[in-house]
């Protein structure tokens, strides 16, 4: 996908995020995986953590918030294209001039900013419910954090949705892929608790960067360079993301044209 594309088209992809929203908010499943199990996690982490201090409620704060984003991720944008399938619109997105990934940008781009509901839920619920006094120690930061990750989970998903319909034997692992993840990348627990052969793998996990950068941000565990080095982090997994997701649409679009039909992509 092309950065020039997202500029000439910021008013489609807007356009696509609006309309996505107002979809996506009469779906259960999707309420209850951005809302409800970001909470439920928040729970009995917060009730584990009980007693312990501000600094553990923020981390298991942000962490929840992030097990919906990743939920939202795999699951919402990763059927993106499939659901269009199988509604019967596909068709008729592919034929548009617009390009097909700048629409599959703006969904994902709803999905993302929905997500970020669940950790506004899970700091309500810390600071009513438990009692606990939340402080963010480095807001301007965090926010560039929230900003920058928003831009890396988003190009992730446009790896993923082409991913999945081309290849449907990955799509096959896609439940099992959610709990991992919340464990490599460190959303409610550092990766250093885990063994060493693991850590080259959160490495490579741009979620991983994500966590770190709001975590630091967050309780204030790191430096302004620890924080800068993740959003370089980010920033370099989003533009490879956003160059593999080109091939990937462009071989997706081949591959059906050839068929001679999108519904059996």
């Amino acid at each position: 996908m092309k950065f020039k594309n997202l500029i000439v088209y910021w008013r489609t992809v807007l356009m696509v995020a609006e309309i996505t929203l107002r979809h996506q908010w009469n779906d259960s499943f999707i309420l209850f995986a951005i809302i409800v199990q970001p909470m439920i996690i928040a729970i009995l982490a917060l009730f584990m953590l009980r007693g312990l201090g501000g600094d553990y409620a923020m981390y298991v704060v942000v962490g929840s918030g992030l097990t919906g984003l990743w939920s939202s991720l795999l699951f919402i944008s990763g059927n993106s294209i499939n659901n269009e399938r199988r509604e019967g619109t596909l068709e008729s997105l592919v034929a548009v001039p617009t390009p097909f990934e700048v629409i599959v940008f703006g969904k994902n781009l709803a999905n993302v900013v929905q997500s970020l509901i669940s950790m506004s839920s899970s700091y309500l619920l810390a600071a009513l419910f438990f009692g606990y006094t939340l402080k963010m120690v480095s807001p301007l930061l965090f926010v560039g954090s929230v900003l920058i990750s928003i831009f890396a989970f988003i190009s992730f998903g446009l790896v993923i949705a082409p991913l999945f319909i081309i290849y449907r034997g990955i799509q096959q692992w896609q439940n099992a892929m959610e709990f991992p993840v919340y464990i490599l990348a460190g959303f409610l627990f550092p990766i250093a608790l885990l063994p060493a052969w693991t850590t080259p793998v959160s490495y490579v996990l741009p979620p991983y960067w994500a966590a770190r950068a709001l975590h630091e941000t967050s309780t204030g565990a790191g430096d302004v360079e620890k924080v800068i080095f993740a959003w370089g982090m980010m920033l370099l997994f989003s533009v490879i993301d956003l160059f593999l997701a080109s091939k990937l649409f462009k071989y997706m679009l081949y591959k059906a044209r050839v068929d001679a039909s999108l519904e059996t992509v």
